[in-house]
């Protein structure tokens, strides 16, 4: 029996689960369970420096550690995507708006097509490290236009 390939996967399986890499995807968990969702709207705002807005809706139900929604976007072909700010969420079932605000570097976004990737995601704490626990992901095309 080879013990090398057998603790490379065990390994792998362990950095996995760490990670939440294994758990099933945030958008089947939110089919489940309606409570649990996060949205994007149509269009952001993009200003002459550069700055981007983006903005949507959230809910989630309950959380044991701090909840954030986080975005990102991408144009093009790019596989490059920029973190557009974060908000604090409140888990109480309602749906709420989320709306957030950063700048990438110069250059690097324009008016038009983009990408967008939100995630709603909570840090809970696993045997004294704060580990992410998603509860919702949801991507979108949408038109970001001059502000």
């Amino acid at each position: 029996m080879r013990v090398r390939p057998l603790l490379g996967a065990t390994a792998g399986a362990a950095l996995l689960l760490l990670t939440g890499a294994g758990a099933a995807p945030a958008t089947a968990s939110t089919a489940a369970a309606p409570y649990e969702a996060v949205t994007v709207d149509a269009v952001g705002r993009i200003t002459a420096d550069g700055t981007v807005t983006l903005s949507g809706t959230y809910r989630c139900r309950s959380a044991v550690g701090p909840v954030f929604v986080s975005s990102s976007v991408s144009q093009g072909t790019s596989t490059t995507r920029y973190g557009i700010g974060g908000t604090r969420a409140v888990c109480d079932g309602v749906k709420h708006r989320w709306v957030n605000t950063g700048r990438p570097k110069p250059g690097a976004l324009a008016p038009g097509a983009a990408h967008v990737e939100a995630t709603l995601m909570e840090l809970r704490t696993f045997s004294g490290l704060p580990l992410p626990s998603f509860h919702a992901v949801h991507g979108r095309d949408i038109t970001l236009t001059r502000r």
